[in-house]
């Protein structure tokens, strides 16, 4: 529990400028007296000026700040978004109908919503306009701070009995960590929350020395793996310095016969990525060639030739590790598989480097019998998870690429074999448009091409599928009815907890450049949120 001195220089960055939105006082006027003419009887004016004086609060209109108006919902998930020093979520799918994308409170609510902070109404709105009573104040507060709100709760406010049975256990919470407090022993619950009221619970919240040290820290994102794909080296690194990457993945060995491989190493990104700070792990890969890996496996001669060809490369070009991505692979080659990862990792590790694998969820299919997931994450550094094509494109079987219980499943069940710190989950940055009838068939997609296409749309129906975790949406072109189950900032959002939650050592994506801007920012924000402890 904490109790709640000055803001962190994270929220000094504006946090209720914007929110509540209007025009400040100038500075001649705030330095001859007070900065608003309608704050020197307010009980919260010193807590105004303070906030005014560190340019965090500004008023409504040239020397108004209205400290009895009711704070809206819009303002108010703004107002958390600031405080948690997250960042806005401008997401081409809104989560309610009732929040335009051109609205200045989009992207805080979203994000707010997306982490739970704050919650929409019934029938897909968020009622932006709408005010916060006192006692949805506390609930939304006592969640968002992630305070222990007592199952059984008991309040000894005179009106005690007005609030509502689902809120008991938040106000007494917030009252206890001093945040909220009634007048003349009352809570008044169905009140709205003024806004001279939110100032003074943010400066409460600002006066937490610990809440100040954890905001002004940066969350540990953990390894975040990008491949490369259908990029030039120019682009890759664009797209790389947009986002969250410390390791780059560029697809550069193929096996390419028995005991050879193609190099199609760039020196260039390595040069990039030594002055930038990033690690690089090539990929190694055998284009799903069953006959090219049999040769290589089945042969400890051939195993020993192209393990020594590269980690001679590995440490020619300054790579830091391997990133080996072996598929249909055949079922008699376990063994030899499992031999060449031991070898493989054995090779690596003497000169310094480290071997990540990627597998396949286990389904007890043909496609990963060759996969000994146990053995193999003894050997490697890390086992990564590819955590998508729950249904693939020749399945046959319209579906999502990767649904949150699906994706959880093959989590758990990987940890049955290796550790979590060994453990990193690959999420798409992918979709498919699935044609339904009159004939099944599908198209990949990129976010971004899935996002274009959505917004193309003049009639589709949309509906957030919470089991599923993701949106699906349905349409049709003529005769043909097609089908989405899309992948956003808000679903990959979810997935990304679902890793940090069984301690996963990070994330990977397939593939860099294919995701949208906003992806990004939801990815950090649960990380920092994920992080806060009080």
């Amino acid at each position: 529990m904490i109790g709640f001195k000055k803001l962190s220089p994270l929220l000094a960055a504006g946090l209720l400028t914007s929110a509540f939105g209007g025009a400040a006082a100038s500075a001649p006027a705030a330095a001859a007296g007070l900065p608003f003419d309608d704050i020197s009887s307010s009980f919260a004016k010193q807590e105004i000026v303070s906030l005014y004086e560190q340019g965090l609060l500004n008023g409504v209109a040239p020397r108004a700040f209205r400290p009895n108006s009711p704070v809206t919902r819009s303002e108010f998930a703004s107002l958390l978004v600031r405080l948690f020093g997250l960042e806005t979520v401008n997401s081409a799918i809104p989560t309610y109908r009732d929040t335009p994308v051109a609205a200045w409170y989009y992207g805080s609510v979203e994000a707010a919503s997306q982490l739970g902070l704050i919650e929409g109404m019934s029938g897909g709105v968020f009622a932006p306009n709408g005010s916060v009573t006192r006692e949805q104040a506390a609930v939304i507060l006592a969640r968002a701070l992630k305070l222990q709100v007592p199952s059984s709760a008991s309040l000894s406010d005179r009106d005690a009995a007005m609030v509502s049975s689902w809120a008991v256990g938040s106000v007494q919470a917030v009252e206890a960590a001093g945040l909220m407090s009634g007048d003349a022993g009352k809570f008044r619950p169905k009140d709205a929350l003024s806004r001279a009221e939110i100032a003074v619970l943010l400066s409460r919240v600002e006066e937490n020395g610990a809440y100040v040290t954890l905001m002004a820290a940066k969350p540990d994102l953990g390894l975040q793996l990008g491949w490369q794909y259908q990029q030039t080296t120019d682009q890759f690194i664009a797209s790389v310095k947009r986002s969250s990457i410390n390791v780059l993945v560029p697809r550069v060995f193929f096996l390419d016969g028995a005991a050879d491989f193609e190099d199609n190493t760039d020196p260039a990104l390595l040069t990039w990525a030594a002055v930038n700070g990033k690690q690089v792990w090539g990929m190694f890969g055998n284009r799903s060639d069953a006959d090219f890996s049999h040769q290589l496996l089945s042969s400890s001669a051939n195993r020993k030739t192209v393990i020594d060809k590269i980690v001679f490369l590995v440490q020619k070009y300054g790579m830091d590790g391997l990133n080996l991505d072996f598929e249909n692979v055949g079922a008699d080659d376990r063994s030899g598989y499992t031999a060449f990862v031991t070898e493989l990792a054995a090779a690596l590790h003497q000169n310094g480097k480290k071997l990540s694998v990627d597998v396949s969820p286990d389904r007890g299919q043909d496609w990963t019998a060759a996969t000994d997931y146990a053995q193999l994450g003894k050997q490697a550094d890390y086992i990564v998870l590819m955590g998508y094509d729950e249904n693939w494109a020749g399945s046959g079987m319209p579906g999502s690429v990767s649904s949150l219980p699906w994706l959880k499943q093959g989590i758990d069940k990987l940890l049955a074999d290796v550790p979590a710190s060994r453990t990193i989950v690959a999420l798409p940055f992918y979709t498919r448009e699935w044609t339904t009838s009159p004939k099944v068939s599908s198209t990949d997609l990129t976010l971004a091409q899935q996002d274009r296409l959505v917004s193309s749309l003049s009639s589709a129906a949309r509906s957030w599928n919470d089991s599923l975790g993701q949106y699906v949406i349905s349409f049709s072109k003529g005769a043909s009815s097609f089908r989405i189950w899309t992948e956003n900032s808000r679903s990959l959002l979810l997935k990304a907890q679902a890793a940090a939650q069984r301690g996963a050592a990070g994330l990977a994506y397939w593939s860099i450049g294919s995701e949208t801007p906003d992806v990004w920012a939801s990815l950090r924000n649960a990380a920092k949120y994920g992080t806060i402890r009080f």
